[in-house]
């Protein structure tokens, strides 16, 4: 039930790994010289663009060095091998920074692109990303400030975000369940949540509570250290603010941010109805405990193994196309999904694309539960992304964050609702409670984390926050976004702590691209259920194309509207009926 790497390397000290090491410092070294000679002149721009891009899509092969080295450590924060040869490859990456430099300049100041795209196809097939960077060139630092910046990264924001993983991931948490006292990781309690019994989600929620308590401290430095490093990025590139940093790196305009997001606060109401009727339910005065916020309701026969989560996600890919679920068999017959919770073991979920290999890796902490069964038909959705994708060069795999949860929230969509169907009464209550949890969890909670990084930001450019300072943030934000939904006497001010994607200078606020994901692909569902078998291929054909065009254009594929409010209310409006429905 853990992935197998041996198809990126055997080992660290492998032949393979230390040539591929010393082939990407020779790669490094060559298109330095070769930037550095060709691109002084202009004379044959067509030329050297198609050049440049040959030699960057060769490249291609040297990124599985530090997929080996990121998911080898993911797997065990405490691998020193993998923790050395990460630091090697990003100092050697950082040298990448001056001849990326010097194209994206040239790039820049070639006066007619489409010119160029119509005497060279491979610059054809390039002009998206090409005139992207042409376009970002307001934004780019002088070549010395670029390379310090790349250099600094490493010992600065990468350094920090290594250090905090490394602290929560380690992290054992005593729980006492049924009078015993177990030591378990954060990821292991936290996964309690969804327990059946209320004094287990309780005892697991105060532990986690004690439990943050002791990297609280360090954990806030880590945060304010690359909170003020991405403002200080920020300021030095010219953007108003992070936020419009993240926006525009997103391939979104600040418009349809504010659409989406005005949709979500309008219908937070409806959300903290749902939480008071779960709070009934499972039999809680007033608003819902946050240790209720996960809690299943109806059957508790909604448990899997494995095996039986693999043949549940599969039977109902297979219900939208054989090509997914033959994808999704594959993904657990070739192994790769790392499976279940262990101390050392990142938390969470995610899936890793490895393009020299067109294979993904995925890593979950799967506990038997639907959600956790969900998740992981959400991680595989992520490696269908990336299965689409897999005949597209370099620069046209790097699509933006919020079409990143796209394929990934649409699978899990898919699942759900197949589930749904087929279950019994008492099944679907399970089903659909399930889903909403998930929903609100997408729209409520993922609004608090917005709230809580956009005041962060604001109060981060005055100094550095303490550890009850961004405890109380959190609290004041949870109370905002949830309402009277929950009890405000037992919310999560350590949520700061657990997420991850905090902890990312040069991704901020990996937070809205969920809920855009999660409402663009129930407006994605909603075309399929009309459509039928039509869908699936004008799908895949979309998600081919993600990597060199603005989300706007991506929706416009799919007939659908992003920048208007409309269309967040009719994807808010299929969540509204569920919650009828419930």
């Amino acid at each position: 039930m853990t992935w197998s790497l041996k198809e990126l390397y055997t080992s660290f000290d492998s032949a393979e790994f230390k040539a591929d090491m010393e082939g990407l410092e020779k790669e490094i070294r060559r298109f330095t010289a070769w930037a550095k000679e060709n691109f002084a002149s202009r004379d044959r721009e067509t030329e050297m663009i198609e050049e440049a891009l040959r030699i960057l899509q060769g490249m291609e092969r040297f990124y599985k060095l530090q997929s080996f080295a990121n998911l080898s450590l993911s797997a065990n924060s405490e691998d020193a091998d993998a923790m050395k040869s990460l630091d090697k490859l990003q100092r050697m990456l950082a040298e990448l920074s001056e001849p990326n430099f010097l194209f994206d300049e040239y790039v820049s100041d070639t006066a007619d692109l489409d010119a160029c795209a119509k005497a060279s196809p491979l610059i054809a097939g390039h002009i998206f990303v090409l005139k992207e960077t042409k376009e970002k060139s307001r934004y780019r630092l002088s070549e010395k400030e670029e390379a310090l910046l790349a250099k600094l990264r490493i010992t600065g924001s990468a350094a920090w975000a290594k250090m905090k993983e490394q602290l929560v991931s380690t992290l054992n948490i005593d729980v006492s369940i049924d009078g015993a006292v177990k030591t378990m990781s954060l990821s292991a309690v936290r996964n309690l949540a969804r327990d059946e019994r209320a004094a287990v989600r309780e005892a697991a929620y105060h532990a986690e509570l004690d439990g943050y308590k002791n990297v609280e401290k360090a954990t806030a430095a880590a945060l304010n250290a690359i909170k003020g490093e991405a403002i200080t990025t920020a300021r030095l590139r010219g953007y108003a603010s992070p936020l419009e940093m993240t926006v525009l790196n997103s391939r979104m305009d600040m418009a349809t941010l504010e659409a989406m997001l005005g949709v979500m606060r309008d219908y937070l109401p409806m959300f903290h109805t749902y939480y008071k009727k779960k709070a009934k339910l499972l039999g809680y005065e007033g608003g819902l405990p946050w240790h209720g916020i996960m809690a299943p309701v109806g059957s508790a026969s909604t448990r899997f193994t494995i095996e039986e989560a693999r043949d549940f996600i599969v039977t109902h890919f297979n219900t939208f196309s054989e090509k997914l679920g033959s994808f999704a068999r594959m993904a657990f017959d070739k192994r790769w999904i790392d499976v279940y919770p262990r101390n050392g073991k990142r938390g969470g979920a995610f899936c890793a694309t490895v393009p020299e290999l067109r294979e993904s890796r995925i890593l979950t902490n799967f506990d038997g539960t639907l959600d956790a069964t969900l998740t992981l038909a959400h991680e595989l959705g992520h490696a269908y992304h990336g299965y689409c994708l897999k005949n597209a060069s370099l620069l046209n795999k790097r699509y933006p964050m919020p079409l990143a949860e796209t394929a990934s929230t649409f699978c899990e969509t898919l699942v759900s609702r197949a589930a749904l169907k087929a279950a019994d009464k008492d099944g679907a209550l399970a089903i659909r409670e399930n889903d909403l949890a998930g929903n609100a969890q997408v729209i409520v909670d993922i609004y608090s984390r917005f709230l809580f990084e956009d005041e962060l930001f604001r109060r981060r450019e005055k100094g550095p926050l303490t550890a009850d300072e961004l405890n109380a943030l959190m609290t004041e934000c949870q109370k905002e976004a949830y309402g009277d939904g929950l009890d405000h006497n037992v919310l999560n001010p350590g949520m700061w702590i657990n997420k991850s994607h905090y902890y990312n200078a040069e991704n901020n606020y990996y937070n809205f691209p969920y809920a855009y994901g999660q409402l663009f692909a129930l407006g994605l569902y909603a075309q399929y259920l009309e459509e039928g078998s039509a869908f699936p291929a004008k799908y895949d054909a979309m998600l081919a194309e993600t990597g060199r065009n603005d989300a706007a254009a991506v929706g416009r594929m799919m007939g659908i509207d992003v920048t208007s409010k409309d269309f967040w209310a009719s994807s808010m409006e299929i969540i509204k009926r569920e919650i009828e429905a419930l």
